[in-house]
């Protein structure tokens, strides 16, 4: 009996372990599939990191939202 609850305790183990690596295997595939010359690298710069180069354009990213003006006297959470 205690065999038989041993081996249903290993299922689910065995089960999450073999998407780790189907994921794990995904990803690196999709990585070096990606086409890009440059990948780009990870500098410190005034004590934050920030990455230089890669495949991404910033024309391809979404613009940044207009903030609306800031009144005087108001706290700067307050929304009418």
């Amino acid at each position: 009996m205690a065999r038989a609850t041993r081996a249903a305790g290993m299922v689910p183990l065995v089960g999450a372990l073999a998407a780790a690596t189907a994921l794990a295997g995904v990803a690196v595939f999709s990585a070096s599939s990606a086409g890009c010359a440059s990948p780009g690298q990870y500098v410190q710069r005034d004590g934050y990191v920030e990455l230089v180069g890669g495949c991404i354009d910033a024309r391809d990213l979404p613009p940044a939202p207009i903030a609306p003006p800031q009144h005087e006297g108001e706290p700067a959470g307050y929304q009418q």
